[in-house]
């Protein structure tokens, strides 16, 4: 696997067509207090409700959390769910909104109740999708998709996407030489035949070739099934949960690509997931092999979430950073699961420290400035400048070592519990976002110079002016190298 930052840096110019069945997603959070005396069931105590983008739109969802831009195609009726849906897309700038509304369709819901992070039920309402009108999608479509750099067809068999629109979004998109990817439902497919690349899941798989798809080999012989039913597919990709997924390019050897064990919350809306990091990394430039590798790392981080998954870009880059640097894979986050630790650290009392720095050539000075941090506290975070930090600061030819090297050099101290890369000049954001209990510094820093001290002092925290080891710092260590 090679995939670089520089692939999720240019996410953000990344622009995907979503068209497909559009739902509402609606989550009832609660907790299971008793046994019903009326039947066998529990009774769910109701503490929090939510809603969000479901269909198609989780995918657009996921494109824009993870940075891309999308614009959405799909059905909604004139009713309370549809306003609703128009609401959440109002909130996010970069999912276009062009949903077309049904004077006689019902916008799909689905309800999930959850109860300790698990869900416990499910509940539907829906009706047929009345005759969609083709010729006006189609058009839509022809005039959109010449801005964007891949299409995504997310076809959850609502009736939005009858098979001979499904053909001409197809022809469309090749017309216009852009990737195509589908993500199909039920065990006929003979519609989808032209696209790039369809990502069935392993039951869909079953379903379609007759044959089973739980081993390797059971899904190698099922993407075949699948490129000899459909002539002019490139490419199968079959999503396998717990299992990973596998990727057959139409002449090539099937490459079956592992998933991380993790401890899973929720699978709701894993595969848009897939879907949507698969497309925003071929928007990208990415090759398919590397966008299927993203994609199942972004499948993994997914279904530890509870509710419809939509992952960040810093979520993504941590993964990368992680299964790139195992031995450090706890310790190398992002804010997001930075705040996510402090959480839990805080609710067991445990005293967090956080200082900061370059980190350029770790040398004694470093440990000794990191010993007396970790002895203030229970728990230490370093905020690590990114490249592009360190190079405004220090200049053109610095870092010696990359953002990640240094990163895990760090990372590796057992004195170290977090490292959170930031790219701003200074750490303030961050120590805001984290609201640290002791900001510890170097003894050459005044109280007055070291960034975030009024801010820790104004809720109580404690600033520290670490000792410091005569003649030990990076920039004395390469002018000595450099004489």
């Amino acid at each position: 696997m090679t995939i670089s930052s520089g692939l999720l840096a240019r996410f953000k110019d990344a622009r995907v067509l979503v068209v497909g069945d559009v739902m509402l997603d609606r989550f009832v959070y609660a907790r299971v207090s008793r046994i019903s005396p009326e039947a066998p069931v529990p009774v769910l105590a109701v503490e929090r409700e939510a809603a969000s983008l479901g269909g198609a739109g989780n995918v657009a969802r996921n494109i824009a959390s993870l940075g891309g831009q999308a614009t959405l195609i799909g059905g909604k009726g004139r009713d309370e769910a549809g306003a609703l849906l128009d609401e959440l897309l109002s909130e996010d700038p970069r999912i276009h909104n062009a949903l077309v509304t049904s004077d006689t369709g019902r916008t799909t819901e689905k309800i999930r109740y959850i109860a300790e992070r698990q869900q416990v039920m499910r509940a539907d309402h829906e009706a047929a999708w009345p005759e969609t009108d083709s010729g006006g999608i189609l058009a839509a479509v022809r005039e959109a998709i010449r801005d964007h750099h891949v299409m995504v067809i997310s076809d959850y068999a609502k009736g939005f996407l009858p098979p001979a629109l499904v053909k001409g979004l197809i022809a469309l998109g090749r017309a216009e030489e852009r990737p195509v990817i589908v993500d199909p439902k039920g065990a006929r497919l003979a519609h989808y035949d032209g696209a790039t690349v369809i990502t069935p899941n392993k039951h869909e798989v079953a379903n379609a070739t007759g044959g089973e798809a739980e081993s390797d080999r059971g899904v190698a012989a099922g993407a075949q099934s699948l490129l000899a039913d459909l002539p002019r597919l490139s490419a199968v990709m079959i999503t396998r949960g717990a299992a990973g997924l596998s990727l057959m390019t139409r002449g090539a050897e099937i490459a079956h690509i592992a998933a991380r064990p993790r401890e899973v919350f929720d699978v709701s809306g894993a595969g848009d997931t897939v879907v949507a990091a698969l497309a925003l990394a071929l928007a990208a430039g990415a090759d398919l092999a590397d966008a299927a590798a993203l994609a199942n790392i972004a499948a993994g981080i997914a279904v530890t979430m509870v509710g419809t998954a939509a992952v960040t870009a810093d979520e993504l880059a941590s993964e990368l950073h992680t299964q790139q640097f195992e031995s450090a894979e706890k310790k190398i986050v992002s804010l997001d699961r930075a705040q996510e630790w402090l959480k839990l650290w805080r609710a067991k009392s445990r005293r967090i420290g956080f200082t900061n720095g370059c980190f350029d050539l770790l040398h004694p000075g470093h440990i000794s400035l990191l010993r007396q941090a970790r002895a203030t506290c229970d728990r230490l975070v370093v905020g690590l400048n990114s490249d592009a930090s360190v190079k405004r600061l220090k200049g053109a030819d610095r870092p010696l070592q990359d953002e990640m090297a240094r990163a895990i050099v760090l990372a590796s101290l057992a004195m170290v519990d977090l490292v959170v890369i930031f790219n701003e000049d200074t750490p303030e954001k961050l120590i805001q976002a984290l609201r640290p209990d002791v900001l510890i510094k170097g003894a050459d820093y005044r109280r007055e110079e070291i960034v975030g001290a009024d801010f820790v002092a104004s809720y109580g925290g404690q600033v520290i002016r670490a000792e410091l080891m005569p003649e030990q710092s990076t920039s004395s260590l390469i002018h000595r190298a450099r004489k």
